[in-house]
């Protein structure tokens, strides 16, 4: 059945139909909150909430934009109030760790790198997290969108409501600000 089918079912009503949009967003939605918020367990709460709301709106949805463009909306800006709500609290996670303190953020191949080559990834990967977590909210966002999500500016541009320059505006400092934060570990490698 094709998207569009799949909505208007929703619209009334139809359970199914709207168990086959999950199926279809699900790992979409998950990676884009987890390249946003950079905890897991945070990320998959937030789909939940995505769709949640998502089911609860999607009457409201009229199809000026992609169907993906508009669930990819409700996520980003899912995101960035569970973002702002952390700020409220002045304590915010960067990475999430198990009960030995090790990183969960990484995906090791089955032809592995020696054990000290590892750890030197696994340090590097929460350190990119941790600079990402650390930008402002819209340039995490497009940051997420374009080089972790693989999104074209057009499709930011409809998820954020920006203009296409201001989102290559924003890509270009969050990419400048990593870079800076980043600096100490291209210096560790030479």
């Amino acid at each position: 059945m094709d998207e569009k089918t799949l909505v208007e079912l929703c619209k009334k009503g139809d359970r199914s139909a709207f168990n086959e949009l999950v199926l279809k967003y699900q790992s979409k939605v998950v990676n884009i909150a987890y390249g946003m918020l950079s905890v897991r367990e945070d990320a998959e709460d937030a789909a939940q909430d995505v769709f949640i709301k998502v089911y609860k709106n999607i009457a409201s949805f009229k199809g000026d934009s992609a169907f993906s463009t508009w669930i990819y909306r409700i996520t980003a800006n899912t995101c960035n109030d569970i973002l702002r709500k952390r700020m409220n609290k002045k304590t915010i996670s960067i990475h999430s760790s198990d009960e030995d303190g090790d990183s969960s953020d990484m995906i090791i191949p089955d032809s592995a790198p020696p054990p000290e080559k590892q750890a030197e990834i696994k340090e590097t990967q929460r350190e990119v997290r941790a600079a990402i977590s650390a930008l402002k909210d819209e340039y995490r966002t497009v940051i997420t969108l374009f080089d972790l999500e693989g999104l074209s500016y057009e499709e930011i541009a409809d998820i954020s409501r920006l203009p296409i320059g201001t989102v290559k505006s924003r890509l270009n400092r969050a990419r400048a600000q990593l870079r800076k934060s980043l600096e100490h570990l291209k210096e560790n490698t030479r």
